[in-house]
């Protein structure tokens, strides 16, 4: 238990300890009464032309007995008790006789095979891809001009997705276990900060290094983990399952979980004529825009911009018309649009930064939601098709991997674009200017346009004529959904856990990584670890 003192406004230049003298001040106490002071939130508000620093502090005092009393006294909302955030215990008591597999190794599979091998379960990972290492020789070597590979790119292998990304720790969410993630990053290697800053970001190249540190953890605690296989199918009997079956050899299993990502196509196709239910789900399509980061800068911070004490800029926007949204994603400052294809003959545009957010450009996607009723009915996996026409459309234009590109002012005229203006593109493959219209429907090409219309108003030089639309952005989250059940079970096979973003479960790293724990608790409420039956 400690003291959660928030809302503390103090100057840009102020520093830790002038937060938790405020702090100290704001619940009537001396130094001498706390034990020890940290950080729990910082944040920026730049609103009304003002730029202060807003932070939370967490109290804990020499004498515990009186944390209670101090809250009670000082009767204000802004200071209140929080309650230590426990890590997952096993309860269970039935005898598990095999070790539980974990499909998939991205965040959700990740933090569910970290919970299971800390508390004795012995899990086997299973990842299509390859380990970070390799897999980094393979993503370097298509966005040089080299080969694709189809096992071990953006969306496979070692860290999902998610391991070139911005490595951004925000969620809609707000679940206690967001904390446990957090601090287990940081136990393998990511910066302290992300424990307090109210927008979290690791950066692809320490991201990348906190994955493979949680590996070497997970075999360490006696998990297994598998690069290069890929799960083919599945055994069950009677609505319960049996085995998994991975590159044809059937592996037994009480407790498989599925935590695959959202662009495993083939797999979800597999496991659909199994037998496991799937359903439609909304997901949205676009393009990535650049701006320069310093004019970012200016339209959020006005004046202030350029200051020391502030972070690239970054922001959030949406716009809703005819009961569609056109909104801004995966804001990545200071970073360079990537090739995040997992299909050859196909283009797909993602973003990323490195820790620094040092580059010259800013990017986000600009998506436009899309609904299972755009696509024919009656067909579960009519969003995968719908997401692969835009894709293998865009490798048709430009005759490869080169991505299309279009400046903003060309695309809200409608005429195509011969050439780039201040902003430079970032696709480390290369562009081929032209336009969009033809490659992304028509439906989504009039809401962005409308969308950068209304963002240009809400943040000055958001709609300049030489930003640049790179695109298309076709994987925001996944097109279909694994129906679970309130245990967290598949709906037709019991043992079959669902999980994480390609379930349709999570939206993002920490989303997705709260989700793998859940999976994993629901293992350590049945079943004792596979240790002690051992032993």
């Amino acid at each position: 238990m400690a003291i959660l003192v928030g809302n503390i406004r103090l100057p840009l230049e102020a520093d830790e300890q002038d937060a938790f003298a405020a702090a100290w001040k704001k619940c009537g106490l001396r130094s001498g009464d706390v034990r020890s002071s940290h950080i729990y939130r910082a944040s920026i508000d730049a609103r009304r032309g003002r730029m202060t620093r807003v932070l939370s502090v967490l109290l804990s005092l020499q004498d515990e007995q009186k944390e209670l009393s101090v809250v009670e006294q000082v009767g204000q909302g802004d200071v209140r008790l929080k309650k230590a955030v426990d890590e997952p215990k096993p309860t269970g008591t039935e005898p598990l006789a095999h070790r539980p597999i974990v499909v998939g190794f991205g965040p959700g599979g990740l933090f569910a095979a970290y919970v299971l091998a800390k508390n004795g379960y012995c899990p086997l990972v299973v990842e299509r891809g390859q380990p970070i290492e390799s897999r980094d020789r393979a993503v370097h070597t298509f966005f040089s001009g080299g080969s694709f590979d189809p096992a071990s790119n953006i969306q496979f292998g070692e860290g999902g997705a998610g391991a070139y990304s911005d490595g951004k720790l925000t969620s809609r969410i707000n679940d206690p276990m967001s904390e446990l993630v957090l601090r287990t990053f940081v136990e393998h290697g990511a910066p302290k900060e992300i424990l307090y800053r109210a927008k979290p970001h690791i950066g692809t190249d320490i991201l990348k290094q906190v994955v493979r540190n949680m590996r070497k953890a997970i075999i360490r605690m006696g998990g297994e983990v598998r690069f290069g296989c890929t799960l083919t199918g599945l055994v069950h009997r009677g609505g319960v399952l049996e085995a998994a079956v991975i590159d044809g050899e059937q592996v037994p299993c009480e407790r498989l979980i599925l935590a695959i990502g959202h662009s495993a196509r083939d797999t979800f196709g597999s496991l659909h004529l199994q037998g496991v239910f799937f359903e439609p789900k909304p997901f949205s399509v676009g393009a990535r825009i650049e701006h320069l980061q310093r004019d970012i800068d200016r339209g959020l911070y006005g004046k202030f911009a350029g200051h020391p004490a502030l972070p690239p800029a970054e922001y959030t926007l949406s716009h809703r018309e005819n009961d569609r949204a056109c909104y801004s994603f995966c804001m990545c400052p200071g970073g360079q649009v990537v090739a995040a294809q997992s299909e050859p003959d196909s283009v797909v545009t993602n973003g990323m930064s490195y820790h620094a957010r040092n580059g010259r450009n800013a990017n986000s996607a600009i998506v436009v939601s899309v609904n299972p009723s755009d696509f024919p009915t009656g067909d579960a996996l009519a969003g995968i098709a719908f997401q692969r026409q835009i894709e293998r459309q865009a490798f048709r234009v430009t005759g490869g991997y080169r991505a299309p590109c279009q400046t903003v002012g060309d695309f809200l005229q409608g005429r195509p674009t011969k050439k780039h203006g201040r902003v430079a593109p970032t696709y480390p493959i290369g562009v081929q200017y032209t336009t969009l219209e033809g490659i992304l429907p028509d439906f989504v090409v009039r809401q962005m346009q409308n969308g950068l219309r209304q963002f240009g108003r809400k943040i000055r030089g958001f709609d300049a004529a030489d930003a640049l639309l790179t695109g298309p952005e076709t994987r925001t989250s996944s097109p279909v959904r694994i129906t679970r059940l309130e245990n967290r079970h598949s709906r037709d096979i019991a043992g079959l856990i669902p999980c994480g973003e390609g379930a349709g479960y999570a939206g993002g790293i920490m989303s997705a990584a709260v989700d793998g724990i859940g999976c994993a608790q629901e293992i350590l409420r049945t079943f004792r670890p596979l240790e002690e039956r051992r032993g």
